[in-house]
């Protein structure tokens, strides 16, 4: 299904997107290098294979903020379900749209199972991201995907609590944001599990995922 935003092509890309380069094939960063070290908790030999980062040895992080509607929401809210989250931003040109139609994609695949799931976007730019232009951004991909929005300062605990990188770029008169192209899996009894790959493709994530629905 194609996403209702410009996209880029699945590829590969390290985990951190650029957004200000000129072309439409935005260069992406290697910045999450603590994330690579820490991926290697839980790799014995009866682990099961994964595409993406296994940070099961990870403690998962949190965050106090609110969804489109004002209402306060924690990783508590949505025990129970295995979760995709992602940190991006509405006039992201290629990364958040293409994660976001992939989410859409691995949903279609699970089936059955795609109920349990839920998505999770985190706006790193609430200064534009109005709770308006988030729940619209959000519902245009799927109405069941959730926008959360916050404080400057909930933004950065929020990103800071899951090692997520992300800053202002100056471009011109206005700026775009840098900004981790990580998805993050989170199982249903609230731990971290997954970092997904912006690479892989949503066959690749979906096969991932099965190891925690």
């Amino acid at each position: 299904m194609r996403s209702p935003f410009s996209r880029a092509p699945h590829g590969a890309a390290p985990p951190v997107a650029r957004t200000d380069a000129p072309d439409s094939r935005r260069r992406l960063l290697l910045s999450c290098l603590p994330l690579a070290a820490l991926s290697l908790a839980g790799c014995g030999p009866d682990a099961p294979k994964l595409l993406g980062m296994d940070l099961s040895g990870m403690p998962t992080g949190d965050f106090q903020l609110q969804n489109v509607t004002g209402q306060s929401r924690t990783l508590a809210d949505y025990r129970g379900h295995p979760i995709l989250l992602f940190f991006g931003f509405t006039q992201c040109p290629d990364i958040c749209p293409t994660a976001l139609t992939r989410a859409l994609e691995i949903k279609e695949l699970l089936g059955a199972d795609a109920d349990k799931l839920r998505v999770l976007f985190i706006t790193v730019d609430p200064e534009r991201d109005t709770p308006e232009i988030l729940g619209a951004y959000t519902s245009a991909f799927d109405p069941g995907f959730v926008g959360l929005r916050g404080t400057a300062e909930q933004t950065r605990a929020a990103a800071q609590s899951f090692k997520v990188f992300y800053q202002k770029v100056p471009t011109g008169s206005s700026y775009t944001m840098d900004h981790t192209a990580l998805t993050y899996v989170i199982d249903a009894k609230g731990k971290l599990r997954i970092a997904l790959r912006h690479a892989q493709s949503a066959a690749e994530c979906v096969q991932d995922l099965r190891t925690v629905l």
